[in-house]
């Protein structure tokens, strides 16, 4: 430990500039000036009606956004009572849905009022309406929206 250490420095005047990588291969391929070009100039595939995305589908779940629950100032939608929306090719409907609890008041008229709306939608022709129970509903199925509405954010 007593060794005493030197720093040694040499001075130059010029470094030789060392040589480029050369790639034959990647030369004879054209190159793209922009990667975006391809990207930018796509038009948006056409999505079917029925599916996400599709005018019958967004008419569809604008309908069930106009339904509320009496007792929660939310519709049922944001509150998470829809499991599902499967629109047909020909416009047929059917719409998995729950309640907040078995004994909801309003479990007798609430699939009748979501067939009624679905079944106003432009384009919709027959709607089926499946309400099940299992899995159950809870609070993790709302969107942030109706968390925050509730002041549960």
């Amino acid at each position: 430990m007593t060794e005493e250490r030197k720093i040694m420095v040499e001075e130059v005047d010029a470094v030789e500039t060392p040589p480029k990588a050369r790639v034959e291969e990647a030369e004879a391929a054209p190159r793209q000036r922009d990667y975006l070009d391809g990207f930018l100039a796509q038009k948006p595939s056409e999505v079917a009606a029925g599916e996400p995305g599709g005018d019958l589908y967004d008419g569809i779940i604008d309908a069930l956004k106009e339904i509320f629950d009496p007792e929660i100032p939310v519709n049922i939608y944001d509150l998470g009572l829809i499991y599902g929306v499967d629109v047909t090719s020909d416009g047929h409907a059917v719409v998995t849905m729950t309640l907040t609890t078995p004994h909801c008041p309003v479990a007798e008229s609430m699939p009748g009022e979501v067939e009624l709306r679905v079944g106003a939608v432009p384009g919709v022709g027959d709607v089926e309406v499946n309400l099940v129970w299992d899995p159950p509903w809870d609070p993790g199925k709302m969107s942030d929206e109706a968390k925050l509405e509730l002041g549960m954010l």
